[in-house]
């Protein structure tokens, strides 16, 4: 059974289930890749082969997650939020894990993509009216496959 079909049981309307699933991808990737960052930082920095092999096994499966979440949500929504998520945890792990301070600024700017990316999301899925035998009739514009 899929995700969407999940989500339906639960009584989620479409455009619910459409985002919660396109969300639950994008922090699902930025975890991965998040993951394979700080693989490749403490690789970087210790150059232990193991590092490396679990840094490739890391990759992998987010090639077979991506792939598979892409049967539901869609690619660009899916992928510019990956990275906004992913760059957010970055920036989180060099401020208090690595002691950069970064100015006000920069913090922002954070939050206006994390906004602007929120817009995105939520406004994908626009909803539309159409009279369909006198009644009006919520029609999903943009929906998952």
């Amino acid at each position: 059974m899929d995700r969407i079909a999940i989500l339906g049981q639960q009584g989620f309307s479409h455009r619910w289930q459409f985002i919660a699933v396109s969300i639950g991808a994008m922090v699902l990737l930025a975890g991965l890749d998040f993951t394979m960052a700080r693989l490749a930082k403490e690789y970087a920095d210790r150059e232990l082969p193991w590092l490396a092999l679990i840094g490739i096994m890391n990759a992998a499966i987010l090639f077979f997650v991506y792939s598979r979440f892409l049967r539901t949500a869609e690619l660009s929504v899916v992928t510019i939020g990956w990275v906004v998520f992913l760059q957010v945890g970055l920036v989180l792990m060099d401020r208090f894990y690595y002691g950069v301070r970064l100015p006000p600024t920069r913090w922002a700017a954070i939050v206006a993509i994390v906004a602007l990316q929120a817009y995105l999301v939520l406004g994908n899925v626009d909803r539309s009216t159409a009279k369909a035998g006198g009644e009006e009739t919520a029609v999903i514009v943009a929906s998952p496959r």
